[in-house]
């Protein structure tokens, strides 16, 4: 099994993470409200956003497999942490589609995907998901 990220702690609740196959890098500090500084995403934050990133992949997949065109589609991702104990307790996700003419199969196809991504999956049950889309025809 490959390696996928190695992450180096540099200090300050500050982490520095490379995804090892591109190169690509991303950093992490905790929250203010959790002695961070708030200067990057926190790793809660990248729960969420991989939540959303994952919803709009696999309904991508499906839009490929279909023939749909839904370029340009957005999602904006919303947390909501509990406090005791301290975890993600919701995890909001408003897409917006392009101002397409989608057929009802389209977007029953497209809704059906975006409640079946792994990420989804992998979460816990008592984490509440909700998936909101808008269409805009």
């Amino acid at each position: 099994m490959a390696i996928t990220t190695t992450i180096t702690y540099t200090g300050d609740l500050h982490t520095d993470a490379t995804h090892v196959r591109s190169g690509d890098q991303i950093s992490t500090d905790a929250p203010i409200d959790n002695g961070g500084k708030g200067t990057a995403f926190s790793p809660t934050d990248l729960v969420a956003t991989a939540l959303g990133t994952c919803i709009l992949t696999i309904m991508g997949k499906a839009a490929d497999r279909d023939g749909i065109d839904m370029t340009g589609a957005t999602a904006e991702v919303t947390k909501t942490m509990s406090a005791s104990p301290r975890r993600i307790s919701a995890v909001d996700v408003e897409i917006q589609m392009p101002d397409r003419d989608y057929s009802d199969k389209e977007k029953a196809s497209l809704e059906r995907a975006a409640k079946h991504c792994p990420v989804a999956n992998s979460l816990h049950p008592d984490l509440a998901e909700r998936i909101t889309i808008h269409w805009s025809r």
